[in-house]
């Protein structure tokens, strides 16, 4: 905060004859006004600040009370009027503080705050408050330097939040990966083919007591018979016959 508090006081010693002692008489005894502000502010762009401005004032507050904000660019320059307020709030009219500018104070509980809404960078700078209650009519002004950035970006991460990125994430995954196996073909093809890739592609079925027969998984079937010849000679004469059939397990 920034308080500036000065007190003028004025002493007259008249001397009321040669025998008598010098009386002494206060004429005049007058203490300024005491004003406070927030030395720094900062916020983001877009938002609404509060310029906070305080004041003491050891005299009743009259009509005749005066309040005024000036602001200075960052840039410099001179310093500019854009609000006063005597018996009533005057806002600015023109200029880029037109319609941002919005009056809370209240000189009876000596507050002589102002809203400054919808913050933009041209609003960095110098923001003074003035106050005058005669006959207290002496004393510095307060003066908050303001600062506004640009928008930040930040992720805040709540009890919902946890809950769906370590729950409901995985949990959606897998049932895109359950309705894409089902939906998508080529994942069928490639489960068969990789089965397939583990199995021979032979098979050998006993058929009965008098031959074996080898099937191959295609679309032809070649068997391989043996028959037996009569009991007295013991050659075994083997055939080989091409059966033109789809496959068929037994």
């Amino acid at each position: 905060m920034r308080h500036e508090q000065v007190c003028d006081v004025t002493i007259l010693f008249y001397a009321s004859g040669v025998q008598t002692p010098c009386e002494l008489m206060l004429l005049r005894s007058t203490c300024c006004i005491s004003v406070k502000a927030p030395a720094d502010i900062s916020v983001i762009k877009g938002a609404t600040v509060t310029l906070s401005c305080s004041f003491t004032s050891s005299s009743s507050i009259t009509s005749l009370m005066s309040i005024d904000w000036t602001f200075r660019p960052e840039s410099g320059g001179p310093a500019k009027l854009f609000f006063h307020y005597s018996s009533k709030a005057y806002l600015p009219e023109e200029d880029y503080f037109k319609g941002r500018v919005k009056w809370v104070g209240s000189p009876s509980r000596g507050d002589a705050s102002l809203q400054l809404l919808n913050a933009s960078l041209t609003d960095n700078g110098t923001y003074t408050c003035a106050i005058r209650n005669p006959p207290d009519v002496h004393g510095n002004p307060a003066q908050t330097v303001l600062t506004v950035t640009p928008k930040r970006l930040s992720l805040t991460f709540t009890d919902v939040g946890v809950l769906l990125v370590f729950v409901l994430v995985p949990s959606g995954i897998v049932t895109l990966l359950l309705l894409g196996r089902m939906l998508c073909p080529c994942w069928s093809e490639s489960e068969k083919s990789s089965a397939a890739a583990h199995h021979s592609p032979i098979e050998v079925v006993a058929c009965d007591d008098e031959y074996f027969c080898a099937q191959k998984q295609q679309k032809h079937t070649l068997c391989c018979c043996y028959f037996k010849e009569p009991q007295e000679t013991e050659e075994i004469r083997p055939v080989r016959m091409w059966i033109e059939a789809p496959v068929s397990r037994i």
